[in-house]
């Protein structure tokens, strides 16, 4: 938005300097006194060296003559009778002469250094009027700032046009709404903006979807178990056989709360992504102190777990938030894989790729793109992790979103198992 308050202001300064030195320009050249009495000008110089040639008691008596025969308003004029100051008279001495105005109209006064300090005076037609340009230039400069302000916000009108109308049809139940970015567009901060927040509204929707199908399918297994066994309670005349089944209805109970305890945690995390704070680490000793954390798990498992972290790389993230994605893949690779996982971490600049990887049977590749979907499972996993209801690869796929970064699973070319790989920005966005 700053991007758009600069422009904005930055094209209202230069359009009102641009027009207004345009129309200072055009004003200066319309006020200028233009020549209309040029050929008056040439006949009175042109008397002016004639009267010059004449003597001085012939002179009044010569241009009577030329004001008789060629019908001129001219007169011939003591230079004592001219009160004008010096400046004036010295215009008289040039070639359009020194033209001044009373109230019959305009008159034009004309001499030469022989006929200094006396002088001819032609009375001369008063020219058209021009009318008053003050107001047409107010309009022209008002006019001219409409137009090319309009130039300017013409395109950050249709820009929100396109916004209100991916707000109108977002609102409308097309939730894939989203508007194609410009490099030219003033606002792209506010696209982008919108764009995320469509996808983070849709996935919610998508999750929540999601969330209330499985959870309305996975209950029904214990919820049955509770139906079967209290209805052989209530039958049963064995004390013994009555506490046996109590027991086992407990159990289905423990894995109901289980259950809805992961389903209400998964929920309520989009809650918690503006809570996030951003630290700065060490990567060397960060994840180090996170292989610590679940190293028990893997010595119950008799599993190895190696790391290499490229030396001096400094991490920018929630620790806490990313802490709890890693962990997440760690565990899941003590569940699955044989001997060793490895633990990779290193930069390339922009992005920090953490790498983890086992030796264990592996995700096909045609489930690639739904691991990091809530509550799936692969069928031939889903025996092997007790109270595993597809959540943790989830979180951890929505933690990498909130630091807008970007969750894959592959092939683990080393350990021959699967390869989780999590690529965050080294700068928060």
């Amino acid at each position: 938005m700053r991007k758009l308050y600069i422009y904005l202001l930055t094209s209202a300064l230069v359009s009102i300097v641009v027009l207004g030195w345009l129309i200072d320009i055009f004003s200066e050249q319309t006020l200028e006194t233009d020549n209309h009495f040029g050929w008056q000008s040439t006949l009175a110089g042109g008397a002016a060296k004639q009267v010059a040639r004449q003597a001085p008691a012939q002179r009044t008596n010569y241009i009577e003559t030329l004001r008789t025969d060629y019908e001129l308003e001219i007169s011939y004029k003591k230079g004592d009778t001219l009160a004008v100051p010096s400046e004036l008279k010295a215009q008289m001495l040039t070639n359009n002469g020194l033209v001044l105005e009373d109230q019959q109209g305009f008159y034009l006064l004309k001499t030469n250094q022989e006929l200094l300090p006396d002088y001819l005076e032609l009375r001369l037609e008063k020219p058209p009027e021009q009318k008053d340009s003050d107001a047409l230039l107010t309009l022209l400069f008002y006019a001219g700032v409409c137009t090319f302000m309009w130039f300017i916000l013409s395109p950050l009108a249709k820009r929100l046009s396109i916004l209100s109308d991916a707000a109108k049809q977002f609102a409308g139940g097309n939730f894939s709404a989203r508007i194609a970015t410009d490099k030219f567009t003033y606002i792209k901060d506010v696209e982008l903006t919108f764009n995320r927040m469509a996808s983070q509204i849709e996935k919610l929707l998508a999750e929540n979807k999601l969330l209330a199908s499985s959870l309305s399918h996975d209950i029904r297994t214990p919820v049955a178990c509770l139906r079967f066994g209290l209805d052989a309670a209530l039958d049963e005349g064995d004390i013994t056989k009555v506490h046996n089944l109590l027991t086992r209805m407990e159990k289905d109970l423990d894995q109901m709360e289980d259950m809805l305890a992961s389903y209400l945690s998964f929920a309520t995390l989009e809650q918690k992504s503006h809570l996030l704070k951003f630290e700065q680490a060490s990567a060397n000793e960060y994840f180090p102190a996170l292989i610590e954390q679940v190293a028990p798990k893997f010595q119950s498992a008799k599993i190895r777990i190696d790391h290499e972290i490229e030396p001096s790389l400094s991490i920018h993230a929630d620790l806490h938030w990313l802490a709890r994605a890693v962990t997440n893949l760690l565990s899941n690779a003590a569940d699955f894989a044989n001997l060793t996982v490895l633990v990779r971490v290193k930069g390339d600049g922009q992005n920090i790729h953490i790498n983890i990887e086992d030796d264990g049977p592996g995700i096909a590749p045609q489930n690639w793109h739904k691991v990091f979907s809530p509550f799936f499972q692969e069928q031939s996993h889903r025996n092997r992790a007790q109270k595993s209801y597809g959540l943790g690869l989830a979180i951890v796929a929505k933690v990498v979103d909130w630091h807008h970064g970007k969750a894959m699973v592959s092939h683990s070319e080393i350990l021959g198992g699967a390869k989780f790989t999590l690529i965050l920005p080294c700068k928060a966005q």
